[in-house]
């Protein structure tokens, strides 16, 4: 790796597998130190910690007071926060006005209002020292839409009006705000989608490499790679911009 980022604290939200945890591992491969969020802390969450020779950020981030509190332990452990990279979220399948409250709203909580609680959280810090990489990840659903994933698809949409908002507001601080959109990426979150259509991950995979001009579905280390050039210098080129790495994926399909 470059050591593009040697010296920087990055921040990863939902860091304990999957693509928050390819991030991570990648961030700290190009010498940030990690602080790896996640809800509870875990086993999985330690391992992701070690891996990266970085430190846990245990919290909710829909708790605006607790994620307030991690990010003031990194302003005085570590100076501030550099890079943020929102990746928490939660998914629940089912048809739109069958969902009950506590399957529908939690997703927009987490996935949308827990990146706002991030931003307000560390872009104070950002402005104030004039540098800052913000990564957002939200969804080719977000683009698309997806039935039976409408309040995942929502709030993933929210995501991007977001990035494209904010990033404008901040830019001329030095600190960069945007977005990625993966496709259908091989991690624990498709587990979701196989369970609610009734067939193995197996089926599910093959189902959705056939929809895409790459025929394969995408890896979590591909998003990595880009959540990384973002946090980096060359990353300050780029205000508000949605990256779509979904391997071609035809419109309108997952």
């Amino acid at each position: 790796m470059t050591g593009r980022l040697e010296g920087r604290t990055a921040l990863v939200t939902g860091a304990a597998q999957g693509i928050g945890r390819a991030i991570a591992l990648r961030l700290a491969a190009e010498g940030a130190h990690v602080a790896v969020n996640d809800r509870i802390a875990s086993p999985a969450l330690d391992e992701v910690v070690a891996s990266t020779g970085g430190s846990a950020a245990v919290a909710d981030v829909t708790d605006a007071a607790a994620f307030a509190a991690v990010v003031a332990d990194l302003e005085e452990r570590r100076g501030g926060v550099d890079v943020l990279v929102c990746n928490a979220a939660v998914e629940t399948m089912g048809e739109f006005l069958a969902q009950d409250d506590g399957a529908f709203w939690p997703q927009v909580d987490v996935n949308l209002t827990g990146t706002i609680v991030g931003l307000q959280a560390v872009l104070p810090g950002m402005r104030r020292r004039r540098h800052g990489r913000v990564v957002i990840i939200s969804s080719v659903w977000g683009v698309t839409g997806a039935p039976r994933a409408v309040g995942y698809a929502a709030s993933k949409a929210g995501l991007i009006g977001l990035t494209r908002s904010v990033a404008r507001e901040v830019a001329a601080d030095g600190v960069a705000v945007n977005a990625i959109a993966p496709g259908a990426i091989d991690s624990p979150q498709i587990e979701v989608d196989a369970l609610d259509a009734g067939i193995s991950l197996d089926e599910l995979r093959a189902g959705y490499a056939e929809r895409t001009a790459v025929r394969r579905m995408g890896q979590p280390e591909e998003i990595a790679g880009l959540a990384a050039f973002l946090a980096g210098p060359a990353g300050g080129a780029y205000v508000g911009q949605l990256l779509q790495p979904n391997g071609g994926v035809q419109f309108g399909s997952p």
